[in-house]
């Protein structure tokens, strides 16, 4: 018998291709070490258990654990190493969106640039008004949490929210501030905390390093390099969000009371707007519809029901079922919606990297083992036609009991 070490190079590229029929049989019984030509001892880092070099075992989020039964199997729980901060030599403050209570992925961002500014002795502070729905501040790479409530925090009050952060600058003395350079808030936040304590801020940046930061200008054709201010107001992935340690999320608490500040502005409460004249690059809430969706009235009166933008698949597209203007995916616009349902799209891979930035992903299909649902936070298996009218069904279940409690 000969030593030498044969190859299958088409099992090679079956393994690396996660798209093939037999991806998953393939990652079945493959080694995870041998021994190379040279001696030297190859380990495959996509190998399911993997161990890395800081101790973290790997998650396979590539499907392979599905096996030939298509049946996702539970994920293995992780125990992140803790980060403790017990007395921390100085704070850096972060104000996130928080749309919709929770942490989004720019906040996520901008909580990893604050990790990564507050080093081993600093502690990142996250300054947080209202109620929230937010359970996992500790993962995100928050140490220490301040919740600020207050009924003079509810709508539009910018005003009362600038008080409030002089009021944790007085107390903590954080020693850099960083806001979401956002539309949802945070950007004008920031500008009118930077004018009420007498700050220059950095905005649009998207990087920071060795004491500089560098920020969008010039329609988004130029970079302005300068020293790192007090406050900042970064950019949408500014910094690589925390995940490989997680954190106390300890309470704090202000030892003054927040004073009500006269505000010049009336929050006249949130306007009505059409979802379809949203522009599905800015539309938080979108529903598209592929080639598996056979009643398209049903699907309109569905979108209409739940007030989601309408978006679509190229197949679907191509067919005449909607405009061009509501593609989603690479060859058509790429969305960023907090929320995006997939209804009938198997998941071509550039529809995937049309979705990669949204926050929530659910699936509609009837086919278990295509790649939307293994794309998807949430997946719903079963005929869209049935779900979609089940789906409007409960909304106007839910407003009609809506209405008879207001009654």
């Amino acid at each position: 018998m000969s030593d030498i070490i044969r190859r299958d190079p088409r099992a090679e590229w079956i393994a690396r291709n996660r798209l093939h029929p037999l991806h998953a049989a393939m990652q079945q019984g493959q080694q995870h070490s041998w021994m190379g030509p040279n001696g030297v001892i190859r380990k495959n880092l996509h190998g399911v258990g993997f161990i890395g070099p800081n101790g973290i075992k790997r998650i396979d989020r590539s499907g392979a654990q599905q096996g030939t039964s298509n049946k996702r199997s539970a994920a293995a729980v992780v125990e992140l190493p803790l980060h403790q901060v017990l007395q921390p030599a100085f704070y850096i403050a972060v104000v996130p969106d928080m749309v919709g209570g929770r942490l989004g992925s720019h906040d996520r961002d901008l909580l990893g640039l604050a990790h990564s500014l507050a080093g081993s002795d600093g502690a990142v502070l996250a300054v947080v008004f209202g109620e929230h729905k937010e359970n996992n501040f500790s993962t995100a790479g928050v140490d220490r949490l301040l919740v600020i409530e207050g009924d003079e925090f509810d709508g539009y009050a910018p005003e009362q929210l600038v008080q409030g952060l002089r009021a944790v600058d007085n107390q903590f003395n954080p020693r850099h501030w960083l806001l979401p350079d956002s539309r949802t808030g945070g950007g004008e936040l920031g500008r009118r905390f930077a004018a009420a304590i007498n700050e220059r801020p950095a905005t649009r940046v998207w990087q920071v390093k060795d004491g500089q930061c560098s920020g969008r200008a010039g329609a988004g054709q130029q970079d302005l390099i300068r020293r790192l201010p007090r406050l900042i107001l970064a950019a949408a992935e500014c910094a690589e969000p925390v995940s490989e340690t997680r954190h106390e999320a300890l309470p704090e608490q202000l030892s003054t009371s927040v004073a009500r500040s006269l505000s010049r502005i009336e929050d006249l409460g949130p306007v009505a707007v059409d979802p379809a004249a949203i522009a599905m690059a800015e539309a938080e809430f979108i529903v598209s519809g592929g080639n598996g969706v056979k009643d398209w009235e049903l699907f309109h009166r569905a979108t209409v029901a739940l007030g989601a933008t309408e978006g679509a698949s190229r197949v679907a597209v191509d067919d005449g079922f909607m405009p061009r203007n509501r593609q989603v995916g690479a060859t058509g616009t790429w969305v960023t919606a907090r929320v995006y349902v997939a209804v009938g799209i198997s998941g071509a891979i550039q529809h995937l990297q049309g979705i990669g930035a949204c926050d929530k992903v659910v699936a509609i299909n009837m086919d278990p083992g295509c790649d939307m649902i293994k794309r998807a936070d949430l997946s719903v298996i079963g005929d869209s036609a049935a779900i979609l009218q089940a789906l409007i069904e409960a909304v106007e279940n839910y407003r009609n009991d809506a209405k008879c409690d207001a009654a």
